[in-house]
């Protein structure tokens, strides 16, 4: 069995471990998709892949938060701890605005 690109800590944290692998990050269908890649955290703007094989040949493992091997359920806050240091706090509930993806903390290691 290959390693997952991401560990879950807690109720709501994701780290992000592999650089090789971006994490597409699948919160329920009423919000937007977020990408973490290994410089950070953004809204997802492309197409969602159909399946965790089409994600591997995009380089990206997708993570439904929504998955019982994940969280099991929606999430409106969830925290992603990234390669490059930072932990972000992505606020479901103020998707669409300024404050859906904010830095929580720098230089965590």
């Amino acid at each position: 069995m290959t390693e997952k690109p991401f560990l879950i800590s807690g109720r709501n944290t994701i780290i992000h471990k592999i650089r090789k692998f971006d994490l597409l990050l699948i919160n329920g269908d009423d919000v937007p998709p977020v990408v973490v890649t290994f410089r950070g955290i953004k809204q997802y703007e492309g197409k969602i892949p159909e399946n965790k094989r089409e994600a591997k040949m995009m380089d990206m493992e997708l993570v439904d938060v929504t998955a019982s091997d994940v969280f099991g359920d929606e999430k409106t806050l969830i925290f992603v701890q990234t390669l490059n240091g930072k932990e972000y706090k992505i606020d479901y509930s103020k998707a669409g605005t300024s404050l859906f993806i904010r830095v929580h903390q720098d230089s965590i290691f």
